[in-house]
């Protein structure tokens, strides 16, 4: 008898910022001083305009990167896959 997947929760946090590059920033901020905690899976994470929450803009690249983990870029970087660069 196979069981049934255990649901994962989702932390919807609003923010007051304006722009999508502010509140991109933020994410990658929270992954730099919370990624230590293995309860957040920071590659999914997506934004969204408040009133159009089902338009989402993927933040981190995620691409498994073997025994190096995932990949800690922008999505959509250009170049392979590792650490991010200086300029995301």
């Amino acid at each position: 008898m196979s069981s049934a997947p255990v649901p994962r929760w989702i932390i919807h946090l609003p923010t007051t910022l304006t722009s999508l590059d502010e509140v991109t920033a933020l994410a990658v901020a929270l992954r730099e001083s919370l990624g230590h905690l293995t309860v957040v899976d920071f590659g999914e994470t997506t934004l969204s305009e408040e009133d159009a929450q089902f338009l989402r803009t993927r933040v981190f690249c995620d691409a498994q990167l073997g025994d190096a983990g995932r990949c800690r870029r922008s999505d959509a970087h250009d170049g392979p896959c590792g650490l991010p660069r200086h300029h995301e």
